[in-house]
């Protein structure tokens, strides 16, 4: 069963103006580096309005509490994470092979920029994990995921396509995740990317993929 978000963690009210969605911009910019600074243990609403420069007040308006904050941020993480996949993965100007490359790069460079925002994020994660965003941003991946392993190994059994295809999301995933646990260079990030692309492009070669 679907555990549904409850108002407690639901975003009080729609910014409807313009000056309104720039407060809630403000708000969630200032949450996001009230999360990297002190992550979520230490995070506070007090804390985010007074880094934001606004009164609690304003912010309850639109969030009634850190678990909205935290809901929020975590629910923009999904999106983003999604779009960012689905378009590279969807963009058929480039081969397979050449999708596979620039994603790698693409994923682990946004993990090493927002590692202390995604490390506060995924301890709050499980909170969260059966709310519908969650659901929705996993269905999206994993039917674009699917679409793309279809064009990439079009002569491979249906099973085999699946577990390649999360095969590589979760070894994507898992790397990123570790290797963005300690600062690094943009020398370091290029040289992971590639190694972990080569590997990536060799399996699916190894496969049967023709490109």
């Amino acid at each position: 069963m679907t555990i549904r978000p409850s108002p407690s963690i639901s975003t009080r009210k729609q910014p409807k103006q313009a000056r309104a969605t720039e407060l809630v911009a403000a708000i969630l910019e200032a949450a996001a580096q009230v999360l990297a600074v002190e992550g979520a243990q230490r995070f506070t609403t007090t804390r985010v309005a007074e880094r934001a420069g606004v009164s609690v007040g304003s912010l309850y308006q639109y969030f009634p509490n850190k678990a909205a904050l935290l809901f929020r941020l975590q629910s923009d993480e999904w999106r983003e994470t999604t779009e960012l996949l689905c378009g590279i993965l969807e963009n058929t100007e480039l081969s397979p092979l050449e999708r596979i490359r620039t994603l790698v790069h693409a994923f682990i460079r946004s993990e090493c920029e927002e590692a202390a925002v995604r490390g506060a994020l995924n301890d709050a994660a499980p909170l969260y994990r059966d709310a519908p965003e969650a659901h929705e941003a996993r269905a999206t991946a994993n039917r674009t995921v699917e679409a793309f392993m279809r064009e990439t190994l079009p002569e491979v059994p249906d099973a085999v396509r699946a577990m390649t295809g999360e095969l590589i999301m979760k070894t994507l995933s898992a790397v990123g995740a570790d290797f963005s646990e300690n600062p690094r260079t943009s020398a370091e990030i290029e040289a992971c990317s590639d190694a972990l692309a080569d590997m990536f492009c060799a399996y699916l070669r190894s496969l049967g993929h023709q490109g």
